[in-house]
């Protein structure tokens, strides 16, 4: 079934009669369009595209079977406002959960003469369960990924900094087909690995660090994701230990991870083995999330995460220990799950490298 008409159906469902989408990732979804600036509006008898001059050409290319509406000095709410009218549209949706506040605020002055009705992630939610192609896309992101990390290991040692290694990592992720990074790159060494979501620095790389990298590119609108932790020189016993548990723990997530589990359900495994393992309180974040268009979706594998977890979905694996003033360790892996288990996307060597 073509999207729109996806988006047409819960229009019926809400008793909307039309709905505008401003989401970029649904946008293009929906669409096809990817520019930076726009709407796309679905109603029961037309598809548009609402975008200005700059992104014209582009909707017409990317776009196909939409119409396309250019705004003119009267912004968005003339061009939306004309566009209702002549659609007799009374009860308009719009995504109440990305939607800008004064963007909503100038829209309901506009269009005095309709109501907005909020829809809350319905179109989002769409997106949840991937297609053969897009899980095509993801699988050659992260594929990507397994490239640059083998690559990557003969670039760092003592005196190269993490901004170094982060550069590194995003130049070959696009020298190797990316079109971008999905998010950017995290380059922890040290104490510094304590931290989950390290900006990296211009902190130096010493022999007996640990060294986390986080990094994904965008592969035809698709993103990838995985993390991998090293040691430079050799590891002590208790770097070891915390390598070990967390490898333990992904390692049983993902055995345990297929359709038909809450996401709480997953998280708990490991959760369990670092808690049990004595580090309770260094595992502060959920164990993985979605992945698609964006870097972070819906569902999550996360101690609350009540959604069932289904076939067709990508999700990460990526169990921590970190432990302040000493350093951390996370293992990422990103998987497609199916009925009797996952498909994992992630080749590169999960075993400690010592360097």
């Amino acid at each position: 079934m073509d999207n729109f008409k996806r988006v047409q159906e819960i229009n019926s469902k809400l008793n909307i009669d039309a709905v505008l989408i401003s989401n970029g990732n649904n946008m293009r979804y929906i669409s096809g369009f990817a520019g930076e600036t726009g709407y796309v509006y679905i109603s029961g008898n037309r598809h548009a595209v609402i975008t200005d001059f700059r992104y014209t050409y582009q909707a017409e290319a990317e776009a196909e079977g939409y119409e396309i509406v250019t705004i003119g000095s009267g912004g968005y709410e003339e061009a939306i406002g004309n566009l209702i009218k002549s659609d007799n549209v009374k009860r308009l949706g719009f995504e109440s959960e990305d939607m800008l506040f004064s963007d909503y605020e100038k829209l309901k002055n506009a269009l005095d003469f309709a109501e907005l009705v909020p829809i809350k992630d319905e179109i989002t939610r769409l997106r949840r369960i991937k297609t053969p192609k897009e899980l095509e896309r993801i699988r050659i992101a992260e594929s990507i990924g397994d490239k640059v990390f083998s690559e990557i290991l003969n670039f760092i040692k003592p005196g190269v900094t993490e901004l170094e290694v982060a550069a590194r990592i995003e130049y070959l992720l696009k020298l190797y087909g990316g079109e971008k990074t999905s998010f950017p790159a995290i380059v922890a060494s040290g104490v510094n690995s304590s931290m989950p979501h390290a900006v990296p620095t211009s902190k130096k790389i010493e022999k007996g660090d640990f060294v986390t990298m986080d990094f994904g590119c965008v592969y035809e609108g698709y993103c990838s994701d995985m993390t991998r932790t090293i040691v430079v020189g050799k590891a002590t016993d208790k770097q070891k230990e915390i390598y070990n548990i967390v490898l333990e723990a992904q390692l049983a997530a993902l055995d345990t991870l297929r359709a038909g589990l809450k996401g709480k359900d997953v998280d708990k495994v490991a959760r369990d083995i670092i808690y049990n393992a004595g580090y309770e309180g260094c595992f502060g974040h959920g164990l993985g999330h979605s992945v698609g268009l964006f870097i972070h979706e819906n569902p999550r594998l996360s101690a609350t995460e009540e959604d069932i977890i289904e076939a067709g979905m990508v999700e990460t694996v990526e169990p921590g220990i970190y432990i302040r003033g000493f350093g951390g360790v996370r293992i990422e892996d990103l998987v497609e799950v199916t009925e009797n288990g996952i498909v994992n996307y992630t080749h590169s060597d999960k075993s400690l490298i010592e360097l």
